[in-house]
């Protein structure tokens, strides 16, 4: 039994699909193939069920699978006790980010650990909680920032920042010259919403819950709209097809002609968000210089968290 035939069988069992784990794990299908079969047979059990579209693990062969990549980063923190003998922020850290921090955070944030920090460059990754959360889980990610809540995986978890809600109106909506709006008004709107998984939809939605029912004859509710991403929404709202909600760092520091961002009136809605990482992840000096680097970013309006 050898460690790349660990990798193989975890990268199987995350793709589905022998082909794909392949392209993953940059070797041949045979080479994979032949390297799994050898290992079941050494173990004398089925790990795999192999259908015409589809790999299945079995019951069996998830527990195996679930060691293999315990095992996979056992060793893995062989490597990182030895560097961080020698500097503990030696390597690339593999940061994930969802959609509607990244764009925001990203820029400045690696700005400063390029400044501070040049031994430690940031290998990134945008995507949805759940599949940051899955990245985590098979150690693709050492930690990510995300919004809480999401499921409890048993990760370790240090608190950023909380950060409000804004609602962004076309320039010639009655609403653009409010100071402030509460979120009782927006039943009457049309409201545009990120699509299905991203979290901030979730967010939104429990903001203004009766969106939820996308009924286009609820009562004082139009059916909503649905945007890939905040920047696309804002396009869509400044054409006057509705108005939304977001998150107070995608605010453009320049103010646009056709946009208009009003707060909400007391109680503001918010999101904390936070880092998470593996609690095997041996790097504790990574994570606290990447929590500091994220303090010494310019978040106007947020509170920070300790």
């Amino acid at each position: 039994m050898t460690l790349t035939e660990l990798r193989y069988i975890v990268a199987v069992a995350r793709e589905r699909h022998f082909g794909r784990a392949a392209e993953a794990c940059f070797v041949s299908q045979p080479t994979l193939s032949v390297a799994i079969k050898k290992l079941e047979e050494e173990l004398d059990v089925k790990i795999f069920e192999r259908g015409a579209s589809e790999v299945t693990v079995t019951p069996l062969g998830e527990d195996i699978v679930r060691q293999a990549q315990s095992v996979i980063e056992q060793a893995s923190a062989i490597k990182e006790i030895a560097k961080r003998g020698k500097d503990p922020l030696a390597g690339a850290l593999r940061l994930g980010l969802i959609y509607t921090i990244g764009p925001y955070l990203l820029p400045e944030l690696v700005r400063h650990t390029i400044e501070h920090y040049p031994q430690m460059p940031l290998m990134l990754q945008e995507n949805f909680t759940v599949k940051l959360l899955e990245m985590l889980r098979t150690g693709e990610l050492d930690c990510a920032i995300m919004a809480e809540p999401f499921p409890d995986t048993g990760l370790a978890l240090a608190p950023l920042y909380a950060e409000p809600f804004v609602i962004a109106v076309p320039a010639s909506h009655p609403l653009a010259q409010r100071e402030s709006i509460s979120a009782e008004e927006l039943k009457a709107e049309t409201m545009l919403l990120l699509g299905t998984g991203h979290c901030f939809r979730d967010h939104v939605l429990e903001v203004c819950p009766e969106f939820a029912r996308f009924s286009s004859d609820a009562e004082g509710i139009r059916k909503s709209f649905e945007g890939s991403s905040l920047e696309t929404i804002k396009h869509m709202v400044a054409s006057g097809m509705g108005i939304t909600v977001v998150p107070l760092l995608s605010v453009p520091k320049e103010p646009s002609p056709h946009l208009r961002y009003v707060p909400f009136s007391a109680p503001v809605p918010s999101r904390r968000v936070v880092l998470a990482w593996r609690r095997t992840f041996t790097r504790y000096e990574a994570i606290a210089a990447l929590r500091n680097a994220v303090y010494a970013c310019q978040l106007e309006g947020v509170t920070r968290l300790s």
